[in-house]
């Protein structure tokens, strides 16, 4: 398979060997490590891989473009360090870039812990008429965006699109590429007999701190690739969505929420400060 795989880490040391276990043998990985040691490096010495070491945390971006201007294969898997693929999965996937030759990403289905196998069906940043069709399809199927967690796309489509937006530090990257993509005239497919394991925001360890920064950069991200895409109103959009998650009940019963909310406030306020 001319496929290699690509992920950041940012103290994901406690996952990522789980991920590379995933993989099948002889799939070349490239790991961009963002964060201060936390193991990582010997254990990838141990397995061989020569991680890319940031000299500060790159962002999920910019890291991945570096990463992929050192490879050479036809196929370039972004993989999460808090996924792993099914068995089966990566070939899945190739099979389907040769059925598709006009199709530039391709995705699995999402098993998330415990949870309902999915796909990511819609953006923040297109109009309400590109939602993918409800229920799990039976065989390959066109969406408007792939998840990033599990994201494989032609690296010379990757590179004409200009690979992921530098400016955006943490979200929608995945959104954000989706649509150049698409607008290049390259479809996206999902495809169901491809599956991976993906346990959201397993890939660092939480704390309130780490919360409040990334609804930082959510809120960030949002009204940078918004404005980019020309969404309407982009700033009262982002004010009308922060409220909602402020009136959420899970405001009192949920300590992460509050702390992500946090964060986008914050985002928020600098954000009109900037404007003024």
């Amino acid at each position: 398979m001319d496929v290699t795989v690509i992920t950041v880490a940012y103290h994901s040391f406690g996952v990522l060997p789980q991920m590379a276990a995933s993989l099948p043998e002889g799939v070349p990985l490239v790991i961009v490590d963002n964060g201060a040691d936390d193991g990582l490096r010997d254990w990838a010495a141990g397995q061989g891989i020569r991680p890319i070491v940031a000299p500060r945390n790159l962002g999920f971006g910019v890291a991945c473009n570096l990463a992929a201007a050192g490879v050479q294969s036809d196929l370039l898997l972004f993989l999460n360090p808090d996924a792993q693929l099914e068995p089966g999965c990566l070939a899945a996937l190739v099979a389907a870039a040769e059925r598709w030759p006009n199709a530039v990403g391709f995705g699995p289905l999402l098993v998330p812990p415990g949870g309902r196998v999915g796909f990511k069906r819609r953006t923040a940043l297109a109009p309400l008429d590109r939602f993918a069709p409800r229920g799990l399809p039976e065989t390959d199927a066109r969406v408007p965006v792939l998840s990033g967690a599990a994201m494989m796309v032609r690296r010379q489509a990757f590179e004409a699109a200009g690979g992921f937006d530098p400016d955006l530090f943490l979200y929608f990257e995945d959104d954000d590429l989706s649509l150049r993509l698409r607008a290049r005239g390259g479809s996206l497919m999902v495809v169901p007999a491809a599956r991976a394991r993906h346990t959201t925001g397993g890939s660092t360890p939480a704390t309130p701190a780490l919360r409040r920064l990334r609804g930082r950069h959510f809120m960030r991200s949002y009204l940078h690739a918004a404005r980019k895409h020309r969404l309407p109103l982009p700033w009262l959009s982002a004010l009308l969505g922060t409220l909602a998650a402020v009136l959420n009940r899970r405001i009192l019963t949920s300590a992460p929420h509050r702390s992500f909310t946090a964060g986008r406030l914050i985002g928020l306020w600098q954000a009109g400060v900037r404007r003024k």
